[in-house]
């Protein structure tokens, strides 16, 4: 089965790309997801994601009209090491495919971050998209009337914040409330390895956090959606008829290199291991990279005591960040490429801004507690708090979600 699928998705791709002038093979040049996918390959080659695994539900989807959750994420790889979408690979299949549904910057990851996301079609394939980052942020009753099943296969990186995850909550509230089942193509967390950072509170639930978890919560979206299920999280305390294809050979101790970029802003491996922990910049004064090529790699800002720090760079409006924070200003800070891999959050960096900053009341904005889900995280940092103290708040809190946590894991 799995033969004749990558037969025909590579014919498929051949053929389009012969027609778009595509002739990166054919010069030897390569472009930089194409770098990318050959740089994770050897990291990856033992893993085998859900979507990858079509002899367990190839089958099921005959017959279906079905409806696809997905963005430039959602690829299956071919024998030949490309990197074909699920979307344009069913459809070399016969498989029904009525319409698509986009989360956060599009169906074909090109929009900035809370940039409102249009309904409007496919250019490739002409299939209706309907977006779930603008208006409306869960499918109506009206979209799904003609649906027989709904596949979710989105990469997510492992933070509270990144909104996929809340993308998936409200993907299994409407599977639940329309009786359409919902099948999850299960893709490894990049940022797996480890859970750590503040539980939010529910008075702090926003879009860029819903649950009761630590920022960094250590499962994959097929583990993260039987929790969202068992533990009665969607409105009315309903559940969705959940089916999950499995990947073989992961476990959480694992390295993943993603081959394809989740979103404009994390470019590449260093920018998701980073990530984490530099987004609790986004609600300050702080520029976290956007408007550079080091997103999510560098962190700096005007008001930085430029005597401190040596680094510094001028954000500039570019594709994924057409406003960023202090564009045209020279920003003084600090270049993180080159550090050792993260297995925690780091407080330090954004502690060290919070004291290298000289009007402090300027330093956070509303913003920020919401990231961190709690007020208390920036009232820890304003007194002076030093990080192992700020950890050592979050324990009790840790090891209850873990306990809970542990009940939905798929991997070990």
């Amino acid at each position: 089965m799995i033969k004749r699928l990558l037969k025909s998705t590579f014919l498929f791709f051949l053929i389009g790309n012969l027609s778009c002038g595509n002739t990166n093979n054919q010069t030897g040049h390569l472009s930089n997801d194409e770098k990318q996918i050959q740089k994770t390959d050897s990291i990856n080659q033992e893993i085998i994601t859900g979507a990858n695994r079509t002899d367990d539900y190839l089958d099921y989807l005959k017959n279906k009209k079905i409806a696809i959750v997905g963005n430039q994420t959602s690829t299956i790889k071919t024998e030949k090491g490309d990197h074909i979408h699920l979307v344009d690979s069913l459809l070399s299949l016969d498989i029904k495919i009525s319409k698509v549904f986009a989360p956060e910057h599009g169906f074909r990851g090109t929009a900035d971050a809370g940039e409102v996301v249009k309904n409007g079609l496919d250019t490739r394939t002409g299939l209706p998209v309907f977006s779930l980052y603008g208006d409306s942020k869960k499918p109506s009753s009206e979209s799904l009337k003609d649906i027989d099943l709904l596949i979710f296969d989105i990469q997510d990186v492992g933070a509270r914040f990144y909104t996929y995850i809340s993308t998936l909550h409200y993907i299994m509230e409407a599977s639940a409330e329309n009786n359409i089942p919902l099948l999850i193509l299960d893709r490894p967390n990049p940022n797996g390895r480890y859970v750590d950072g503040p539980v939010l509170e529910p008075e702090h639930s926003s879009f860029v956090g819903m649950h009761p978890i630590p920022v960094v919560h250590g499962m994959t979206i097929g583990e993260y959606a039987q929790m969202i299920n068992g533990e009665k999280w969607l409105k009315n305390e309903v559940q969705c008829e959940l089916k999950i294809v499995k990947m073989e050979n992961y476990d959480h101790s694992k390295s993943y290199s993603l081959p394809v970029k989740p979103s404009p802003n994390l470019p590449n491996d260093k920018s998701i291991n980073l990530y984490p922990s530099l987004c609790f910049f986004e609600g300050t004064n702080v520029n976290a990279g956007r408007g550079t090529k080091d997103q999510f790699q560098v962190f700096g800002s005007p008001y930085l005591d430029k005597e401190h720090y040596e680094y510094s760079y001028i954000p500039e409006p570019m594709a994924g960040a057409k406003h960023p924070k202090h564009s045209g200003e020279k920003c003084y800070g600090k270049n993180l490429q080159d550090i050792a891999e993260l297995n925690s959050l780091n407080l330090e960096w954004l502690i060290e801004a919070y004291n290298q900053t000289e009007n402090k009341k300027e330093f956070f904005n509303s913003f920020f507690t919401k990231l961190a889900g709690t007020q208390q995280l920036q009232q820890q940092i304003e007194s002076g708090m030093a990080v192992q103290e700020i950890k050592e708040s979050w324990k009790s809190g840790l090891v209850e979600f873990k306990a809970m946590r542990s009940k939905y894991l798929i991997y070990q």
